[in-house]
């Protein structure tokens, strides 16, 4: 058993390099341009949302008071006519990252917190690098990538963004894992 506390240096370089390859992903490679659709109309839609004065959240479209609602024929008319939306609603103005960026490293630290606790429990100490690799890898991928199928599942997230989404965690998985097995004690 190794504990948590002794792997502070991978789970901190593990974190600061998920982030620092998140960045490059997204900044740089193409591959995630097109995960949201864009409207024709976009601009007529804000005009028409905007006397709403919708506080940000997450909404739905129509969305039924109580369960027991869903049946009920003025609702199920309205679901036909549509469209059924789910909306998340955010803040107005310039688009400030920092918060996002900030909540997204702090993530990265829990994910490798978690990947260090599996593994310390599972592996000892000076064991082989593939055994690290293999622990630290599976629960990095299970924390970055398994709870956005949800989103598809749920939510009808397209699947191809979700797929990609994957790619990501894998690609953060390896990263991950292969700093855990270089530094392990």
């Amino acid at each position: 058993m190794v504990p948590v506390m002794s792997l502070l240096l991978p789970i901190l370089l593990s974190a600061v390099a998920v982030f620092v390859v998140s960045s490059i992903i997204h900044m740089l490679l193409p591959y995630h341009r097109n995960d949201f659709g864009r409207l024709g109309t976009e601009a007529q839609v804000q005009d028409a949302l905007r006397p709403f004065d919708i506080a940000p959240g997450e909404y739905i479209v129509p969305a039924p008071p109580e369960s027991h609602d869903f049946k009920d024929p003025q609702y199920v008319e309205r679901l036909k006519r549509g469209p059924v939306v789910f909306l998340n609603v955010m803040p107005s103005g310039p688009f400030n990252m920092v918060p996002q960026l900030t909540q997204w490293f702090v993530y990265t630290l829990v994910v490798s917190v978690f990947a260090a606790y599996i593994a310390g429990r599972a592996v000892g100490p000076g064991e082989d690098y593939l055994q690290v690799f293999r622990f630290t890898g599976a629960t990095a991928f299970a924390g970055y990538g398994l709870a956005l199928w949800q989103q598809t599942i749920w939510y009808r997230r397209n699947w191809a963004v979700t797929l990609k989404s994957n790619l990501d965690a894998i690609i953060y998985a390896l990263v991950t894992a292969g700093i855990f097995g270089s530094l392990w004690p």
